[in-house]
């Protein structure tokens, strides 16, 4: 009886243990999207869960023309996205930034050359955030502070350069991978499964993405979230 009783006792004191080391453990690891830290303002994910707002969110290095074709289905819907635009690509395809910003979508920044930016350092990082920068606003004169980094690739580094040049890092909470799968279905289930507010969503303008569009907005409409562009959902 003695030794169950002891046994007890090392086994209550084992589990006190782990849990306040569980405790510690959440308390030091979980940090908010966006939050401040010593390196730098971590990426966003998302934006306020409490609100009824979505954001499609464009990677944009390709497909001029599926971008007029997502502006388009945008319009009609009264919906507004994010484009973040490589500066190599727009560099030869100035007039998309006109149509971009005309419908009250949102230009950003996808970096000039689509690089790995969690193996750049923090002047590679910077290089590639500003240079960006200065070709849109050479060519729009329009002003933007969100870069998301290619492929979701970012470091201590990353996060340091895009502070410097008044940037926040963007990720995202859902993914449609489309750039990778090209079945519709998949495309739509991606973007809408458990969808609700706050949600930035990734994309990227290939053709059955804009396939895919009308019902993914039809699904957001019938839920009562509304699209609006990624510094409205998460700053607005």
């Amino acid at each position: 009886m003695g030794i169950l009783f002891k046994r007890s006792k090392f086994f209550v004191a084992t589990n006190i243990f782990l849990l306040s080391v569980a405790a510690v453990f959440a308390a030091v690891c979980f940090v908010p999207s966006g939050a401040i830290t010593a390196n730098g303002a971590l990426p966003y994910t998302h934006g306020n869960r409490k609100s009824d707002k979505i954001s499609l969110m464009f990677n944009v290095y390709e497909g001029a023309e599926i971008v007029e074709g997502i502006l388009s289905v945008l319009e009609k819907y009264g919906a507004r996205a994010t484009f973040f635009v490589g500066g190599c690509f727009i560099d030869d395809h100035a007039e998309l930034l006109e149509k971009i910003a005309s419908g009250g979508n949102e230009i950003a920044n996808h970096g000039y050359f689509h690089r790995d930016h969690s193996s750049l350092g923090e002047e590679g990082n910077y290089d590639e955030i500003v240079n960006t920068h200065k070709v849109i606003k050479a060519l729009s004169g329009k002003d933007m502070n969100l870069f998301a980094p290619p492929s979701g690739a970012y470091g201590q580094q990353t996060l340091k350069a895009a502070q410097n040049a008044g940037y926040s890092v963007i990720l995202w909470s859902k993914d449609t991978i489309d750039w990778r799968d090209n079945n519709v279905k998949t495309i739509v289930r991606r973007a809408t499964d458990g969808a609700r507010g706050g949600d930035l969503v990734l994309m990227h303008p290939k053709a059955h993405t804009l396939q895919a569009l009308p019902e993914i907005l039809d699904y957001y409409k019938n839920a009562g979230l509304v699209p609006v562009t990624v510094s409205e959902n998460i700053f607005g």
